[in-house]
C-alpha cells in the first residue's frame, strides 16, 4: 500500500517536471540551428543589423550598405539611428559627361516592429527617416560638380529566420522615398524606387548570466 502510495507520488512529481520543462522549451524561441542562449531575456537591451540593398537610381545598378543601430525593447520595438553608403559606382543614364560616377550616402533614425519574433520565420518593418546626399565623382575622387541634399523616407517590409537565439538571417523588399530636389539631370523621382534587402541582425542583453 505505502509502495503503491510513493510510486503515484514519483509518478505526479514527474509528470509536473516534464511539464514544466515544457512549458519552459516552449518558452523560448525557436531557431534553425539550436538555442544557444547564455542569457536570460529582458524587456530591453539593443540590436546592431548590416544589411546590403540593390536598387535603381536613375537607371544605374546601386548596391548601398546600410548598418542600423539601436534599443530593443522585448524584442519587439526597436529605435535608433542608421547610415547608408553606395559601394559600387552608380552611373546615372542622364549623365553625359564621361568617366563619372554618382556616390550616394544617408544617415538618420529608424523604427522597427517585430512580430512574433520567437518563430522561427516571421516579419519585421523598419522604417528609415533621414538626410541623404548625392556627388559626382572620378576616378580622382570628387569631380568638382558640387552636390545635392534632400530628405528621405524608406519604409521596409523583412522576412526574419532565427538562425540562433540572438542571430536573425532578414530578406526583404522596401521603397525609398526622397524630397524635391535638383542634381544635374537628376530629380527626385530618379533616386525615389523600390531596393531588395538581405542582412543579419544581432540583438544583445545586459543580464548576468544564469548559474
Amino acid at each position: 500500500m505505502y509502495t503503491t502510495r510513493f510510486a503515484s507520488a514519483l509518478l505526479l512529481l514527474f509528470l509536473a517536471k516534464l511539464q514544466s520543462a515544457n512549458a519552459q522549451i516552449n518558452n523560448e524561441p525557436q531557431t534553425l540551428f539550436g538555442n544557444s542562449q547564455l542569457f536570460k531575456k529582458e524587456s530591453m537591451g539593443f540590436v546592431i543589423a548590416p544589411s546590403l540593398t540593390a536598387g535603381k537610381m536613375d537607371g544605374g545598378n546601386a548596391a548601398v550598405f546600410n548598418l542600423r543601430s539601436g534599443v530593443n525593447w522585448q524584442d519587439r520595438f526597436s529605435l535608433g539611428g542608421y547610415v547608408q553608403a553606395s559601394i559600387n559606382q552608380i552611373m546615372p543614364r542622364s549623365e553625359v559627361l564621361p568617366g563619372l560616377y554618382m556616390d550616394y550616402q544617408s544617415a538618420g533614425a529608424y523604427v522597427e516592429y517585430t512580430f512574433f519574433p520567437k518563430r522561427l520565420v516571421h516579419l519585421s518593418f523598419p522604417l528609415y527617416a533621414g538626410y541623404g546626399e548625392v556627388e559626382m565623382d572620378n576616378q580622382s575622387g570628387a569631380a568638382g560638380l558640387g552636390e545635392s541634399n534632400f530628405l528621405l523616407l524608406e519604409p521596409n517590409a523583412l522576412l526574419e529566420i532565427n538562425l540562433l537565439s540572438r542571430l536573425r538571417l532578414n530578406l526583404g523588399a522596401g521603397y525609398r522615398m526622397v524630397s524635391a530636389m535638383n542634381y544635374r539631370g537628376l530629380n527626385e523621382q530618379d533616386l525615389s524606387g523600390w531596393t531588395l534587402n538581405a542582412g543579419l541582425k544581432l540583438s544583445f542583453t545586459t543580464q548576468k548570466q544564469q548559474p
